[in-house]
């Protein structure tokens, strides 16, 4: 299975993207490039948080295409911003039980999560109790217990201190060679992203510079 994206179109007067990819339904794809090459517009176009043209399909499922436009509630796509997107008037349990309840069945359980994400010591604690690694922690627990058919994360250990990134970075790991969810990770760490990826997608200037997959002759350049 593949999410197949063909988008182009102006974000902004001086910006415009023209990405055509095809990425692997499966592991963890690492999309890298420089500051405003488009990493972060292309996740929000797959969450539909914006509505760029052009054809999103993931897998059999058509997410828009030049006859209609899935809106983000009907997406199954858990989104991990660079800072934490915890309630903060709700406890780390009362914020994944928000989620568990507007999600559809699925292989994730609650006790599955907490476990391998670590935060069975956080579940009574507030938003504003918690270090920076903790919050992201929790954030990955919040969007998994919603049973995504896909996580993006963008740039998640951007805010964390050296020492908190080293215990972040262990903890993903160990989390996102465990379940069986593909994942988008947007990161300028390329050793970070050599870590935690089976694949890559380089952007640069709104356009795929080369996609990456292991095991097969899969180096496209772009476009000049």
């Amino acid at each position: 299975m593949t999410i197949d994206v063909a988008l182009a179109g102006r974000i902004s007067r001086d910006f415009a993207i023209d990405i055509a990819c095809q990425l692997p339904a499966q592991g963890v794809t690492a999309v890298l490039g420089p500051s405003g090459s488009g990493k972060t517009s292309l996740l929000r176009a797959l969450a539909g948080l914006d509505h760029i043209p052009g054809t999103i399909r993931f897998g059999n499922e058509v997410w828009q295409d030049a006859t209609g436009f899935l809106p983000v509630h009907k997406r199954r796509v858990g989104y991990i911003f660079q800072g934490e997107g915890l309630l903060s008037h709700l406890s780390v349990r009362a914020n994944l039980g928000y989620a568990i309840r507007r999600a559809p069945a699925g292989k994730l359980t609650f006790d599955d999560v907490v476990d391998r994400c670590g935060v069975a010591d956080l579940l009574d604690r507030m938003p504003d109790r918690l270090s920076g690694g903790e919050a992201q922690r929790a954030s990955i627990a919040r969007a998994l217990v919603s049973q995504p058919q896909l996580l993006m994360m963008d740039e998640p250990m951007s805010a964390l201190d050296p020492e908190a990134r080293a215990t972040l970075s262990a903890h993903l790991a160990r989390i996102l060679g465990t379940i069986a969810v593909p994942v988008l990770y947007v990161t300028h760490d390329y050793a970070e992203a050599e870590r935690l990826a089976s694949h890559s997608i380089w952007l640069r200037g709104g356009r795929v510079e080369r996609v990456m997959i292991p095991g097969r002759d899969h180096h496209v350049e772009a476009t000049p």
